[in-house]
């Protein structure tokens, strides 16, 4: 006996349909690589006919951008908030950011980043994005630098050139996200935290624990620690 009573299809907005997409998008980025972000794969993951994804992104090509930028820009809200934590000192933000730079989490980024920069040779608009978030990291994590050095915390003659210096180790570390790094020295593994502290005039380990930085509370006293040290 068939039921006269259908059930209803809940239509959603045209913003929560995009986001909807674009999340399907970046998962598939994530777990697969940016090559795999189709419009019919991605209409394939959401139930819902190609037709559907094309009226959003009527180029594949702007698909794949926007599945880039999504991941990178939330991992880059995650390790560097647009501003430090009210009352928070820049030093302790600092080493926060680079202890969040490792981790399977990290390494998936960091492999995201691998693929868009290589594909990002074949396809403008990829290419486009990918200088737009390399220019929000630069930008955000030089805006911290320069905080630090306003309050005392840090000392470089050019925040900018510190800025890539330090991402530049990064990159060059999570170039390594494909490989097994379990019998990486060190010395290797903390490169990018010696090279800011060093660059920043910092004393050894002052980046290291940010643990213990953060149970100095918010008075300061994290920060004037490494200023007198370097004095």
């Amino acid at each position: 006996m068939s039921s006269s009573v259908q059930r209803k299809r809940i239509r959603k907005s045209p913003e929560a349909r995009r986001a909807e997409i674009v999340d399907a998008a970046t998962a598939v980025a994530l777990t697969e690589g940016l090559e795999c972000v189709t419009l019919r794969r991605i209409a394939d993951e959401l139930v819902v006919r190609p037709g559907l994804i094309s009226h959003y992104f009527p180029s594949v090509e702007d698909l794949v951008a926007e599945a880039f930028g999504s991941a990178v820009g939330a991992e880059l809200d995650a390790l560097l908030p647009s501003g430090p934590s009210e009352g928070a000192a820049p030093t302790r933000e600092l080493a926060r950011f680079f202890a969040r730079t490792s981790g399977e989490a990290y390494d998936a980024i960091s492999r995201l980043w691998i693929n868009a920069r290589h594909l990002s040779r074949y396809r403008p608009v990829l290419r486009e994005r990918v200088a737009e978030q390399e220019a929000a990291w630069r930008g955000r994590l030089e805006a911290l630098l320069r905080l630090g050095i306003e309050r005392g915390e840090f000392r470089t003659d050019d925040p900018y050139v510190t800025t890539i210096q330090i991402l530049v180790v990064l990159d060059g570390l999570g170039a390594h996200a494909n490989t097994d790094t379990s019998n990486r020295p060190e010395a290797v593994t903390r490169m990018a935290v010696t090279t800011a502290e060093r660059e920043l005039g910092l004393p050894r380990g002052a980046l290291s624990d940010p643990g213990t930085q953060a149970r100095s509370g918010d008075d300061g006293a994290a920060a004037s620690e490494p200023t007198a040290a370097t004095s």
